[in-house]
């Protein structure tokens, strides 16, 4: 009985191992579609031996990734603990186009210098997260450029109008008379080639993502293969615990920030919120997260699961030593402590300029002191060195700290 037959029939028992895989897959996504269909995947998978193709594609728009990129990465990872191969899919070709996901405006389409600078970092950075060495590294140019203008009217010929303009983003633009460029319907069409070059069995991506994971589905059953599965994951909040995790809002966490940075920023998260971090980020497994659940509901100090997490990333991102010394580090700024009796303000105007938002605080005398001040690594929020001078600092209760001496209760709306 070969593969696809195997799948077809939907009666292959799911073993203990076939469950197991499914719950680790499961856990912290927004969708997996469809399931019974991945379930069967899964067993066939057992039973020929052969690992499934698991596909994640990333743009590079920006060269530089914070924890919210990283929570795909982190599935595709647990993906590859459990046997599969995982293809980091570079979108070197549909980055020229530009992702309309989400826009209420034609995305500018990049250069080719600036997404060859921009690849330069991303697989590095991704590395940090994937086990490189068991990596299928690709470039959707491979397919996408030979293709040439009779295959690209091939391809766009297997998708109706009809059939795209039921995208959110696209039924929204057109109802409001907002431009939608041709080439833009190009994008979920490339994308779902990407599926079919590459023999996909399960796609990831965010929940931003879904349309075009679907179209990938929808090609390769035109091309005669078996259809992907598609999972999406949802998007990480910030610091704030509000908004989703991003460097323009402030309320990020880079991964390749100092290791005593990213230590105090994990510790500053509320301890509701780290849940969310620990089911998306962490390595720990489902049967240990819910005893530390069930301890904390017994008493414990959800402060301690709070370091080990902190701990556990900064471990990851840099280095067992360098968790270690942020643990050290943290914990002297912790004894040092914060005066009892320090002023009090309240300011609006959320996200705010870090210049600023010292001068307002009264602080600095001036903005362009503040920003100084930044420069020479002299001040804190919440006993973290802030040493990005664009910094724009989200709403939120916190203490803002220049020099050794000078201290403000903030709280920011």
């Amino acid at each position: 009985m070969n593969p696809t037959s195997l799948l077809a029939s939907k009666d292959l028992p799911l073993s203990d191992a076939v469950q197991n895989a499914l719950a680790i897959t499961k856990r912290g996504v927004d969708e997996l579609l469809i399931e019974s269909e991945f379930a069967q995947k899964l067993a066939r998978s057992e039973k020929t031996g052969i690992p499934l193709r698991v596909k994640l594609g990333l743009d590079p728009t920006a060269p530089d990734l914070h924890l919210g990129h990283t929570v795909v990465l982190n599935k595709m990872r647990q993906l590859q603990n459990l046997g599969h191969t995982v293809i980091f899919l570079i979108g070197d070709f549909t980055s020229m186009i530009g992702d309309p996901s989400g826009r209420n405006i034609t995305r500018p389409a990049l250069t080719r210098e600036q997404i060859e600078e921009n690849a330069k970092s991303y697989f590095a950075q991704a590395s940090l997260v994937l086990d490189a060495e068991k990596t299928e590294i690709r470039y959707n140019s491979e397919w996408s450029d030979p293709l040439g203008a009779r295959g690209m009217i091939e391809l766009s010929s297997k998708y109706t109008v009809a059939r795209m303009m039921e995208r959110d983003d696209f039924t929204k633009r057109f109802k409001a008379g907002t431009p939608i460029s041709v080439h833009e319907f190009l994008y979920p069409l490339m994308q779902g080639y990407d599926s079919v070059a590459l023999k996909a069995d399960l796609e990831l991506g965010g929940t931003d993502q879904k349309f075009n994971l679907l179209v990938g589905r929808e090609l390769q059953k035109d091309y005669g293969q078996e259809p992907q599965c598609i999972l999406t994951m949802p998007l990480l909040e910030g610091l704030d615990g509000v908004e989703k995790m991003s460097k323009s809002k402030g309320n990020y966490i880079g991964i390749t920030e100092p290791g005593n940075t990213m230590f105090g920023k994990v510790m500053s998260i509320s301890d509701h919120m780290m849940w969310r971090y620990y089911e998306l980020l962490s390595s720990c497994s489902l049967a240990d997260l819910a005893a530390h659940k069930k301890a904390v509901q017994e008493g414990k100090n959800p402060r301690d699961l709070k370091v080990a997490l902190a701990q556990e990333l900064v471990a990851r991102f840099h280095n067992q030593q360098a968790a270690d010394d942020a643990l050290t580090d943290f914990m002297n700024r912790s004894k040092g402590g914060i005066p009892d009796d320090i002023p009090e303000c309240t300011l609006s105007g959320a996200p705010l300029g870090i210049g600023q938002l010292l001068k307002q605080s009264n602080l600095c005398a001036t903005s362009s002191e503040g920003l100084r001040m930044v420069e020479q690594g002299g001040v804190r929020i919440n006993g973290e060195v802030i040493s990005d001078k664009n910094l724009q600092v989200a709403k939120g209760e916190f203490v803002l700290q220049v020099g050794k001496r000078k201290f403000a209760k903030v709280t920011l709306s």
